[in-house]
């Protein structure tokens, strides 16, 4: 019988191969399921990985579009950044929401935790929606050039059937809330 809590994995040795304020890669001498030897790349992050779907009383969300050093592309997504960890992720996506769009809510509902990339790394992923939303000052980061487009959540959810919106924060959590709203 299968036991899924068994680890079919043993480390023999580990070494750090690069670390910086936001990821560390470690590489494991292993012995894989089969019982041979190999080696495997972990990418431990540093922070959470925070998301907002903000939703308005008209039913309009605030989609943010920036270019994606690491994709080499142009990326329209729902607000998000990194939550320091032992920091509480709602007070994190409080103040992505805020620096990313100005907007402030007072309401929130956490719809969904996941796993980014679980194949190479421990990134963990919440999404929360934002309602009854009111309008600030945006506060950018000096890395972030963004641009602020207000659409219906229909067509946000559009976007993501059409494969205009890719980032996977954003499918799943656009999919979510379109499950939660019908």
């Amino acid at each position: 019988m299968h036991d899924p809590n068994h680890n079919p994995w043993k480390t023999l040795s580990s070494a750090e191969k690069y670390d910086n304020p936001w990821i560390n890669v470690t590489q494991y001498e292993v012995i894989n399921p089969s019982g041979n030897p190999g080696i495997y790349g972990k990418v431990h992050f540093k922070n959470l990985a925070i998301g907002v779907i903000p939703l308005d009383e008209d039913m309009n969300t605030y989609l943010v579009g920036q270019y994606r050093y690491p994709l080499n592309a142009y990326s329209w997504e729902i607000p998000e950044g990194g939550g320091p960890l032992g920091v509480d992720a709602l007070e994190s996506a409080k103040r992505e929401l805020l620096e990313e769009t100005g907007l402030k809510a007072s309401e929130w509902t956490e719809v969904q935790r996941m796993h980014l990339s679980n194949s190479v790394s421990d990134e963990l992923a919440i999404i929360y929606l934002a309602r009854n939303l009111e309008q600030f000052e945006a506060e950018p980061e000096e890395t972030e050039q963004l641009v602020i487009k207000k659409v219906t959540f229909e067509e946000a959810y559009l976007m993501v059937l059409n494969g205009e919106i890719t980032d996977s924060m954003s499918v799943a959590g656009i999919l979510r809330v379109k499950l939660m709203l019908t």
